[in-house]
């Protein structure tokens, strides 16, 4: 019996299968959930459609999440096919690569720092915010970060203060939608995806992670998408407003 069975979980950010979404996504459906997906727009809906069909589900929703009138759309569309559900995963997260490329102060400018913002961490509040009443007690949202939140890693530039927003969003959710709604955040180590490819040196740092990290070798998307599965769980019912680190322990090593 999987530890998700009979829950409802709506995926926000799957891209394709080298996403770390996906990663999740099939993890969760092992476990017995019922999934639901998001796509930003025409492009992507048959890209979706086909990796939504891998888990059982016909339930795709268009949704560009830098609009407010999007996300309370998902969510009237959502209603009419789940009265309720259980749980959301946000894997979004956006920046120009044209700013990863370069130092820190010569990349920054307000459009991209606000953009950057708006999609990366505003994105979560609002999903929360319109979609919080239709979620059932003892519901678990789940959003996906990187050390680079909280410790310099080269090149991630706007990106680190990006996810250091997102983190704090998940503490301050986690007080206001307590008790009946938890609210975490997965800290993964480097995956590739085509995102991650767009910093420069990328190869390098996914590199140092596997010669330096206490278990010498870099984690799957597979890893990422069972500790996801548990915290959307009962099981993880005593957990909320944390950052769990699943990146082989790298956080804890004194290299940056």
């Amino acid at each position: 019996m999987g530890i998700l069975l009979n829950k409802k979980i709506l995926i926000i950010g799957l891209h394709n299968k080298f996403s770390i979404a996906y990663g999740i996504s099939k993890a969760m459906y092992c476990q017995g959930a019922e999934l639901a997906f998001t796509y930003k727009n025409k492009k992507y809906k048959h890209k979706i459609q086909n990796i939504a069909k891998k888990f059982n589900s016909n339930i795709i929703l268009k949704c560009d999440m830098r609009k407010n009138s999007h996300i309370k759309k998902l969510f009237l569309k959502l209603k009419k096919i789940w009265s309720s559900f259980d749980g959301f995963v946000h894997s979004i997260a956006y920046l120009n690569k044209k700013y990863l490329q370069k130092n820190y102060i010569d990349s920054i400018n307000q459009k991209s720092f606000q953009k950057s913002h708006h999609i990366t961490s505003y994105s979560f509040s609002a999903i929360a915010k319109y979609c919080r009443f239709i979620l059932n007690d003892n519901s678990a949202l789940l959003t996906i970060s990187y050390v680079g939140s909280r410790k310099f890693i080269p090149n991630y530039n706007l990106m680190g203060l990006a996810k250091a927003s997102l983190e704090a969003n998940v503490r301050y959710l986690a007080s206001s939608l307590g008790p009946k709604i938890r609210v975490n955040a997965i800290s993964a180590g480097p995956v590739k995806t085509v995102s991650s490819y767009g910093i420069k040196n990328f190869k390098k740092i996914y590199s140092i992670y596997q010669k330096f990290s206490p278990i010498k070798r870099n984690i799957s998307t597979k890893e990422i998408g069972n500790a996801a599965s548990f915290l959307v769980s009962n099981l993880s019912s005593g957990i909320t407003g944390q950052i769990i680190y699943v990146d082989g322990g790298f956080n804890t090593v004194g290299l940056f």
